[in-house]
Parts: structure tokens; sequence; C-alpha cells
């Protein structure tokens, strides 16, 4: 069951980004926006995508409550594209890792 959902978490993943880079044409969202992991629940309800966005904080924020309000587009797109009969419930989450890793092998350097 472990190897099936990590599956469907790579091909979910890989297709919200797609979404993401291609489908959504809003300015609100920063082109610099990528998808770094996507968390599926067990039964398949519920999905957390976690959205890494090099830009300003304006436009992370923007980007984050973008997506969330175009989630109901995002979710109809995944269930065409990968053919799932339950779709799950959405929730786009900023993640500040690569940011986070960037600043500390930052300071290493100065150290």
């Amino acid at each position: 069951m472990k190897d099936r959902l990590s599956g469907i978490q790579t091909e979910f993943k890989r297709t919200i980004s797609d979404i993401i880079k291609n489908d959504i044409k809003d300015p609100r969202v920063s082109e610099m926006a990528s998808v770094t992991h996507v968390d599926l629940s067990r039964d398949l309800k519920y999905a957390k995508a976690y959205i890494s966005v090099y830009d300003t904080e304006k436009m992370k924020k923007s980007t984050i409550e973008t997506l969330t309000h175009a989630e109901h587009f995002i979710k109809n797109e995944v269930g065409h594209r990968m053919r799932m009969r339950r779709l799950p419930e959405i929730t786009f989450i900023l993640d500040t890792s690569i940011e986070y890793s960037s600043k500390i092998s930052e300071m290493l350097k100065n150290v």
C-alpha cells in the first residue's frame, strides 16, 4: 500500500506542477513557484501541496492565496489528467525549507 501511495503522490506532484506552470495564467502566481512535496492521506481524501516561491514576501503570500482560490480548478484538472475516482481536497502550504537551507549555507560560508 505504501508503494502505491508513494507513486500516486509522485504523479500528483508532477500533475499539480504542470498545471501551475502551464495552465494558471494569473499574474498573482509567481513564475518562481514550484511544488516541492505532496502529502496524500491514506484514504486519498486530503492532499497537502508544499509550494516553494523564490520571490518577495508579498508575492509568496499572493501565490498561496491565489492557488487556494484556484483549488477547484486545479482539482478538476488533476481529475481529468490522472483519472482518479476520488479527488482529494488540496491545501497549499508555503514551503520555506529551501530558503532556510540557503540561509544556513550562507552563514556557514561566512564562518
